[in-house]
């Protein structure tokens, strides 16, 4: 689905998220050449995923090289107008997990489980540096077998593991993020 058809036609489950959607959708008229690409240093559209296990008590992480934390998995669409094919495509790079099956935490048609307006603060990328902005972000939800070989995308993390949900908080150095993920654990279990 092409990804502002599936944000407009998603429902904000609170303040947080109608204002969200609302500044999204707002970059998205005022960048509509560039919102897709990382060539718009203000904002770009992102996808991430909440990966459970079948069990739902555990979600399968990476260690962030740049953040320093256990994160989501998750990046920049790149031109991609899919957001739910991005956000399969960066779970498999950054865990080697081949097997996900979404959750539908949406309507029917739309899959999309949260959206939210992140920071993302200046870093060094590559030897770059990277000025602060935005990930206009779209999030969904997969199940997939703990069973399943993992590996790490070394430019990007130095560990994926399943982490017990019960546990996260002690992992996730970010602050910021807790509310984030306990929203889509919610949704999810």
């Amino acid at each position: 689905m092409n990804y502002i058809e599936e944000l407009k036609n998603y429902h904000p489950r609170n303040e947080q998220e109608i204002a969200d959607r609302e500044m999204i959708l707002s970059y998205i008229k005022t960048f509509p050449d560039t919102i897709l690409t990382r060539e718009n240093n203000f904002a770009h559209i992102t996808a991430a995923s909440m990966i459970f296990n079948k069990n739902r008590d555990k979600v399968l992480m990476v260690y962030h090289n740049i953040y320093r934390s256990w994160s989501w998995t998750g990046g920049h669409a790149d031109g991609d107008s899919d957001m739910l094919l991005v956000a399969v495509k960066e779970a498999k790079e950054e865990t080697g997990i081949q097997n996900l099956k979404v959750i539908n935490a949406g309507s029917d048609k739309n899959y999309m489980a949260a959206v939210d307006v992140l920071p993302v603060w200046g870093h060094v990328k590559k030897g770059k540096y990277v000025s602060s902005h935005l990930h206009l972000n779209f999030s969904y939800l997969f199940e997939a077998d703990e069973k399943e070989s993992l590996h790490i995308k070394e430019d990007e993390n130095s560990q994926v593991g399943w982490i017990l949900i019960k546990e996260l908080k002690e992992k996730v150095t970010e602050p910021d993020m807790i509310p984030v993920y306990e929203k889509l654990i919610a949704l999810g279990t």
